[in-house]
């Protein structure tokens, strides 16, 4: 399993996702689950996979294939007119991934399963992000609900639905997420560091901010300090229940 979390800011987006995967306790491993396509001064596009590795692989594979054909009637990531439009080629990979394997997969004990988060900005178009099921349908981050999760996401979200905004600046926005790692990683062992960390400002149409951080990693070692000493502060200076 994993956990991936991005979030649609008026600045631009920001994306995070861990690099565990497991079959098993005895059989954990590491891939990058964060990947991302950019024609630098027309289009940058991102995607957080999570579900079983194989069928994600795959669907990462076939957009790469349509990438290398450049059938010119074929719609693919670099001339799809506008994301939303995009999206839907990430939508037609998992249809034909499911269409190869689904059978199969469905007959077995783990299924047909793969979600994705797809974000990116193409020419003039605003930002935007969605978030993408294993049938190939789509719901769009919105300014009421700037942030988008899958996989093992039910521990870091509390802190998203208090703090999140669609104003805040790319690092506040990327402390916070980090933030929300830090919750999940503390309560579930199958997400695991490092951590692929992209933040794309607006308008720049490049990738210009990426980080892998990993477990010794200073910044997230004194954020991971220091938020546990903050809940302790403010749970003391609550006040006690009477009984």
């Amino acid at each position: 399993m994993t956990y991936g979390v991005a979030l649609r800011l008026e600045r631009g987006l920001v994306f995070a996702a861990d690099t565990r995967t497991n079959a098993g306790v005895d059989n954990i491993a590491q891939y990058r689950k964060l990947n991302f396509w950019r024609q630098p001064g027309e289009r940058v596009l991102v995607l957080l996979s999570a579900g079983n590795l194989a069928v994600t692989q795959a669907v990462v594979s076939l957009i790469n294939e349509q990438l290398t054909a450049q059938a010119p009637d074929t719609m693919h990531l670099f001339n799809a007119p506008n994301m939303y439009r995009a999206a839907r080629v990430v939508g037609d990979a998992i249809r034909e991934a499911r269409r190869v394997d689904g059978a199969a997969l469905e007959a077995s004990r783990s299924g047909f399963n793969a979600t994705f988060i797809f974000g990116g900005q193409i020419g003039t178009e605003q930002p935007r992000l969605f978030q993408i099921y294993s049938e190939g349908n789509f719901i769009e981050a919105t300014d009421d609900t700037p942030f988008l999760q899958i996989g093992e996401h039910k521990y870091g979200k509390p802190i998203l639905d208090r703090v999140a905004r669609a104003d805040m600046r790319l690092g506040e926005a990327a402390k916070l997420m980090l933030l929300s790692f830090d919750s999940t990683l503390r309560s579930n062992l199958s997400v695991g560091m490092p951590i692929d960390l992209l933040i794309y400002e607006r308008d720049t149409l490049d990738v210009r901010r990426e980080k892998r951080i990993s477990a010794d990693d200073e910044y997230f070692k004194s954020l991971s300090t220091a938020w546990s000493d903050a809940l302790r502060q403010a749970f003391a200076k609550i006040e006690e229940f009477k009984v």
